[in-house]
Order: C-alpha cells, then structure tokens, then sequence
C-alpha cells in the first residue's frame, strides 16, 4: 500500500467511524472511485486500533467513573456502565452466528446503498420528532436492550454503527448529546469486539505487514477520530442531524449512479 493512500483512507476512517454517515459508503466509493484495490486486512485493523485508542482516550475520565462506580457504591455511572455491557451483547451474539452470511450477500453497492439511504432518513425522523427526556446516566433496561437489539443492523454495511444507535436513542427519549456519547461509549466494545476479530482471522493469513505504514495510519485515525469526537460533541445540539441525513441520501444516490449494483465492496 502507499503511503499517501494510507494517510487518505486513514483520514477518512477517522473522520466517518464516529459520525452518523456510514463509514462502509465511504470505503466502498472512494476506493472505486480513485481505483484503489482492497487496503488489507492489516491496515483495516491498524485503523480499527487508531479509532478505538481515540474513543478511549476522549472518554478516558468518564471510563474512570464508571469502572470505579461498578466496583463500588454504585449509581449513575454503574448503571451506564451496566448498559453498555448489556446493549453490546446482542451485537456480538449476531456478529458470531450471522456475520459470514452477511460478508456474503449484503456487500454489493445496491446493498450498502439502500442502507447508507434508508437509514439516513430514519435519523432524520427520529431527530424530527425526538423528545429529549432523559440523559445516558438515565437509561434503564428496556430501551438499552432495544438499542443493543438495533446495534444489529450496524452489521448491515451501509448502516453506519453509530447512525443507528443515535437513531434509537434519539427514539426513545434521550437528549441529541446524550444519545451522541451513548453511541461512542458504545464503540468501545463493538470496536474492541471488530479489532480482536480481525487479529484473529489475520493470526492464521499469510498477508506481509508493512509495520511502518500501519503505524501511521493507527497515528492518522487516531488522531482524526479524537478531533471529530470533540468538534461533535460541542456542535450537536445546536446542528442536530438533518445535514448528516442529507448528506447520507446524497451519498446512496452516488453510489447508485457512479456503481453497478453487484459491485462487491472486498474486505
């Protein structure tokens, strides 16, 4: 792999794992667009690696909070902690039993397309009509089992991860900040899951690891992702989501118009 291909596909991972836009559109299209055959599974893990090392490092103090609050008395950041465990059991339980039908028969550009799409226009009602209620700390077991339940179709290339688990906390009452850093708390162990996933299949390849490129690309999405948490988190409430839907439909009807249908996106 080059180094400037690298860089680029390690800026963009940084930028779209963490915003609602499907980061399987981007990788998809850009890579056709531009030519570029499939990146590796190694640098797929590097960027994995970068992205996950970001998200804990952003909430480094609240992982503190709440790993001290469910070894101790209790409260608020037990019980948030408590629901990040129990929403990511579904998806990893998913991940186990559906992901090889799933990496063959949903990665085509009409596939990635319809949910990059559909998807995007769920996030726009679900922000239309929220009703902002409660805040993460808040959650009790009934809406953090159906937001683990709909971090399944972020299995479903084109869903984007946090989309959809925006999407259902923006559903079920909680604030535009609230439902924004449930879905990144959310990220770790669905990133640790991914990444630890990846090593393994990796562990009995035969692929060359260029350890140089790799590292920076992990420094590159690392980095990006980092600032693209931060800038979110301050501007969410103010934006809202209507321009991350728009922009997804803009990106399906690109996909739809520059790709065949049974073009297969390779990893």
């Amino acid at each position: 792999m080059e180094t400037v291909q690298a860089i680029f596909l390690a800026l963009l991972q940084g930028i779209v794992e963490f915003l609602p836009i499907s980061s399987s559109g981007h990788l998809i299209l850009v890579p056709a667009l531009l030519g570029w055959p499939y990146q590796g599974l190694a640098f797929d893990i590097a960027v994995h690696l970068g992205t996950l090392t970001a998200v804990i490092a952003y909430f480094r103090r609240d992982l503190r909070a709440i790993l001290a609050a469910m070894a101790g008395a209790g409260g608020p950041h037990a019980r948030l902690g408590w629901s990040v465990i129990i929403a990511s059991v579904p998806v990893a339980v998913a991940g186990l039993l559906f992901s090889d039908m799933i990496e063959s028969s949903l990665r085509s550009a009409g596939a990635i397309a319809a949910a990059t799409g559909g998807f995007g226009l769920l996030l726009w009602l679900a922000d239309r009509y929220k009703r902002e209620r409660f805040s993460e700390t808040r959650l009790r077991l009934a809406p953090v089992l159906v937001i683990g339940l709909c971090q399944i179709l972020a299995l479903i290339p084109g869903t984007s991860r946090s989309g959809i688990t925006m999407t259902a906390g923006l559903a079920l009452g909680l604030t535009r900040t609230a439902a924004s850093r449930f879905s990144f708390l959310l990220a770790i162990p669905a990133l640790g899951m991914a990444a630890g996933w990846q090593l393994w299949q990796f562990s009995i390849g035969t692929e060359p690891v260029p350890w140089a490129v790799l590292g920076l690309a992990t420094a590159v999405s690392a980095v990006t992702a980092f600032s693209v948490i931060a800038v979110f988190l301050r501007v969410i409430e103010r934006i809202g989501f209507w321009a991350f839907a728009v922009y997804r439909v803009g990106l399906a009807i690109l996909i739809v118009y520059l790709l065949p249908f049974d073009y297969v996106m390779q990893g």
